[in-house]
């Protein structure tokens, strides 16, 4: 089994920093692309963050020059450093990892997410 557990969020006032983690442990062989997704009331799912093993990273334009996703592959960890908050960047936040597990099945394994409310 894999598992997926994010961690970081809070309550945050408009312009300030959140670090998000997640950790990604078991049954694994190769962890590929990790990425951060978040999702608000009532909006789809959107793409917050991605980055390869290799440390190539792709942003969302809205998230760009104000998040920074970094990766310890040592710790198969992945990180969401978020400054500039703003009222609209309240979701839940939520990692995904795509796994290649030591019975070499691959798979997009999801976290639960961690909430990230931006308020004054």
């Amino acid at each position: 089994q894999v598992q997926v557990v994010e961690s970081g969020g809070g309550l945050v006032q408009p312009g300030g920093s959140l670090r998000l983690s997640c950790v990604v442990s078991g049954s694994i062989f190769v962890v590929n692309d990790m990425g951060w997704f978040r999702q608000a009331p009532g909006k789809e799912r959107e793409l917050v963050a991605r980055i390869s093993k290799e440390g190539s990273t792709v942003y969302a334009s809205s998230m760009k020059g104000r998040f920074t996703i970094s990766r310890d592959n040592a710790k198969n960890m992945v990180y969401l450093q978020m400054d500039s908050l703003e009222f609209e960047d309240t979701a839940l936040y939520y990692c995904n990892a795509d796994i290649i597990k030591k019975d070499w099945r691959r798979n997009v394994h999801w976290g639960q997410g961690t909430q990230v409310t931006v308020s004054s």
